[in-house]
């Protein structure tokens, strides 16, 4: 499938996801919508409740980690958040760089915008804005930032290395990023990884652990440091929509795992 092709296929599904609570998200991708396939995108979250700044609004439960409990955030601090949703990321993040810092949430999906800029609205905040954007050609200045962070975002990215470049160029020298991201452990079955619907579930666009530590590396990041890991489980259910039982089998037998990772790295203070 061309990449423009997925981009759109994203786009419509978290258009979708948009018009939703967690609730909904979390009993099918597209809720009392009128579903078109059975995909629980919460599957791959964490809670984000107890969390300062938390905004229930804006939790739609998209994500696969806590990136700013691990992104060293500090008062004043200029933050973007990458595929930022209705903006829960952002709003925690906020609670952090206090009146003083600056939070950018930037995404590509105009109905999140929509609704982000409405949370926006009901809190008053005047140092959060969102903006329209392809990470892979951010319309952001260089070296603007002190910290990226993203939250299950750069898996549905075709092209990870621009993704990671732009990432680089946008940080100012010694800023650093912390992305909590979906990888993988051996090789996805030929039909998961065609599979477009999957694609937008965060599973087929994963790629595999050491290539994705090694895209971050070539881009020229340093003290790269994985600070959280864990599995996710995807049901059986959904992954027999894609492949047969037996090559279900075959998957769990050569032990193919699909991991959440939490990752930093840094923008020598050289450069």
């Amino acid at each position: 499938m061309k990449v423009e092709d997925l981009k759109l296929i994203v786009q419509d599904k978290y258009g979708q996801i948009a018009s939703q609570s967690k609730l909904q998200n979390q009993s099918s991708c597209c809720g009392s919508t009128g579903c078109c396939d059975d995909m629980d995108y919460s599957i791959f979250s964490d809670d984000y409740t107890k969390l300062a700044g938390y905004n229930s609004d804006a939790d739609l439960g998209l994500g696969c980690g806590l990136p700013t409990q691990y992104a060293e955030i500090n008062e004043g601090n200029h933050v973007l958040d990458l595929g930022s949703g209705a903006g829960n990321d952002c709003f925690v993040a906020r609670t952090i760089v206090g009146e003083t810092g600056h939070v950018t949430g930037i995404d590509f999906t105009h109905a999140m915008l929509e609704k982000a800029n409405k949370n926006l609205e009901k809190t008053g905040f005047k140092n959060i804005s969102f903006v329209k954007g392809d990470i892979e050609q951010m319309p952001l200045n260089d070296n603007s930032f002190d910290v990226v962070v993203s939250n299950c975002v750069l898996n549905l990215v075709p092209d990870k290395q621009k993704a990671f470049s732009e990432i680089f160029r946008v940080l100012k020298p010694g800023g650093h990023f912390c992305i909590s991201d979906v990888v993988l452990t051996g090789e996805l079955p030929q039909k998961l990884q065609e599979a477009a619907e999957m694609y937008a579930g965060c599973v087929s666009g994963a790629v595999l652990k050491e290539e994705y530590l090694d895209i971050i590396k070539q881009q020229g990041f340093t003290d790269i440091e994985v600070k959280k890991e864990k599995e996710i489980e995807i049901p059986n259910n959904i992954l027999l929509k894609y492949i047969t039982l037996d090559k279900l089998r075959a998957f769990k037998r050569e032990k193919v795992g699909i991991y959440s990772i939490t990752v930093n790295g840094t923008k020598n203070e050289q450069l």
